[in-house]
């Protein structure tokens, strides 16, 4: 049985906070089962997401999640980063793969302990393809766990509301207190609070 690990990310569209990866292994997992439900994260509810994403850290053979931080987005671009990522949580599996199938239309390479892996992309794969749904699932529960553990340290803009995309009220946020160091810089909006904040007596 060929093993294939699904990857896909969450967070590239944000403006603050890091942008996360996940690589699922189903080969052999009762997907008609616990993960019946397996779907693009996009399409199901919060609730939905946290429940399959138990079920598939329980049930699933292997999985990883890995992330790139805003500082790394800054350096490298939100697409390096996001691969950056994806690779980061493809090491971390504890199996090595056959096969690395990636959402989207185009994909990084990969290496796992130092073994080249084969890969491919597939456009709208985490509707199509469980491994890829699954991934889609997990990177999305981590990263919001993560931006509601990033709001107790920076109260002031909202991040266990909007997650750190472009609302009404980050933006509102944004303009008011200027970035944080979790705000990316690289980001168009992020960088006009910033220079607005910079400029000489403004008032802080």
């Amino acid at each position: 049985m060929m093993l294939v690990a699904g990857v896909d990310e969450a967070g590239r569209g944000p403006l603050a906070g890091p942008v996360f990866a996940a690589a699922v292994l189903l080969a052999g997992a009762d997907t008609a089962g616990a993960l019946g439900g397996v779907d693009d994260s996009k399409k199901l509810s919060h609730a939905q997401r946290v429940r399959l994403a138990d079920a598939i850290v329980e049930h699933a053979p292997a999985w990883a999640v890995a992330s790139a931080t805003s500082h790394e987005i800054d350096q490298l671009n939100i697409l390096n980063a996001t691969f950056l990522a994806m690779q980061r949580a493809v090491r971390a599996l504890p199996t090595r793969p056959d096969l690395v199938r990636v959402d989207g239309n185009r994909s990084p390479s990969f290496a796992w302990n130092g073994v080249t892996l084969a890969h491919e992309f597939l456009v709208g794969g985490d509707g199509l393809d469980r491994g890829i749904g699954a991934a889609s699932i997990l990177a999305k529960v981590w990263r919001d766990q993560h931006m509601l553990n990033l709001d107790t340290q920076y109260p002031l803009y909202g991040f266990a509301r909007h997650k750190g995309y472009p609302t009404a009220v980050h933006m509102s946020a944004l303009r008011e207190h200027g970035p944080c160091p979790e705000h990316r810089r690289s980001f168009r909006p992020v960088r006009k609070a910033a220079r607005v904040h910079a400029l000489p007596g403004r008032r802080r």
